[in-house]
């Protein structure tokens, strides 16, 4: 089953120009490295400084093991402590897991 990681964040409004360029550089990193499907949501209603990741994975297991691949490498660690400590709000990032429904067999 498909599995979707969903994480809302609030962007500190003085950093607005270097969340956005940390987040593409993030996002490059993950799909070029990882061979990740990554997007980056803006806002189109509601809070304004509000944004979101969106990563899909083949099934759990797959996101537990890209997990430990990502925290395991420091270039990427380094890209994600810059973007935690400098960009946005802290105690801000929500993190939703959902997943695909098997489409029913007919009998």
């Amino acid at each position: 089953m498909t599995v979707f990681v969903y994480q809302t964040f609030e962007v500190k409004q003085n950093k607005f120009k270097e969340a956005i360029d940390n987040l593409r550089e993030i996002q490059k990193f993950r799909n070029e490295t990882y061979n990740q499907h990554v997007e980056i949501l803006t806002p189109v209603s509601g809070e304004d400084h509000t944004y979101a990741i969106l990563t899909t994975y083949e099934g759990l297991a797959e996101m537990e093991l890209q997990s430990k691949k990502m925290f395991d490498d420091e270039e990427y660690l380094k890209l994600i402590g810059d973007f935690f400590l400098e960009n946005i709000v802290q105690g801000s990032m929500y993190t939703q897991i959902y997943r695909t429904i098997n489409t029913k067999k007919e009998k």
